[in-house]
């Protein structure tokens, strides 16, 4: 897998199945730099894969189009708002790049028919603007309770998945998330750890779920430590997670 930095801080990714050598594109935030990136390595593009409508998720499209042909997949639910797609996607459906299968997960939140792929056998999840690193989307049309019962979905991911979010975020929601989880030592650690990378101009995504459980106050909303924190300690999941992205919008 490849990590594209597009824009000023988006990401676009390259997978490329083993077996067939099958490359598939999850976004397209701008087609140059994916375009060398795919001129570099000498890859033919077999699938793109879109997660959702905004701009800066799909402004490049077209022109990758024109030098890598390839069909375009995304949410049957977007797709009023999404490019022309060759394969409209609801949530159970599953197709194969190369011979690894991959899963479709309605997502809303930040978007209503935001979408996550997820190939198991890979390792490797898309979550684009849903789960972030250390963090989640802003909840442009979904609600609270919607963004936390797509991240109930993904409970079962195994700690080794690979995250694969839409944007180097990772240094403000970290920022965020100690003001609700002040005493998480794994937290603390992440934090150090984003600082430098970033400062030595690494990128900081894609993490892991593991790493995503432990410090992302988003799928911690059961944990009792940051209930406590939250001044919450009754509260359901639900009622927690909608107070943590309350303070985020206020943050």
């Amino acid at each position: 897998m490849v990590t594209i930095a597009c824009l000023s801080d988006n990401y676009a990714y390259l997978l490329r199945e083993k077996k067939t050598g099958s490359v598939a594109l999850i976004d397209i935030p701008e087609a140059g730099p994916i375009k060398t990136e795919l001129a570099e390595r000498g890859w033919i593009l077999n699938q793109i894969w879109i997660t959702h409508h905004h701009y800066d998720h799909i402004d490049g499209l077209a022109d990758v189009l024109d030098d890598f042909p390839a069909p375009v997949y995304g949410a049957a639910a977007d797709a009023h708002r999404l490019p022309e797609l060759d394969f409209a996607l609801n949530e159970g459906d599953h197709f194969n790049l190369g011979e690894t299968q991959v899963e479709i997960l309605d997502v809303s939140g930040h978007t209503i028919g935001h979408i996550a792929y997820f190939a198991p056998s890979a390792g490797v999840a898309f979550t684009a603007d849903s789960l972030m690193a250390g963090g989640c989307g802003r909840l442009f049309e979904g609600t609270p309770e919607q963004m936390h019962a797509s991240f109930e979905k993904l409970a079962d991911w195994p700690d080794d998945t690979l995250i694969c979010s839409g944007h180097e975020y990772t240094s403000a929601n970290l920022a965020f998330a100690i003001t609700v989880d002040p005493d998480n030592p794994a937290l603390q650690q992440r934090i150090k750890d984003t600082k430098s990378a970033r400062d030595a101009g690494q990128f900081t995504v894609p993490s892991t779920m593991a790493l995503e459980r432990a410090t992302n106050p988003y799928l911690r909303s059961a944990d009792i430590a940051l209930r406590t924190a939250l001044d919450m300690p009754n509260a359901t999941d639900a009622e927690a997670f909608k107070e943590v992205r309350t303070r985020k919008d206020q943050f």
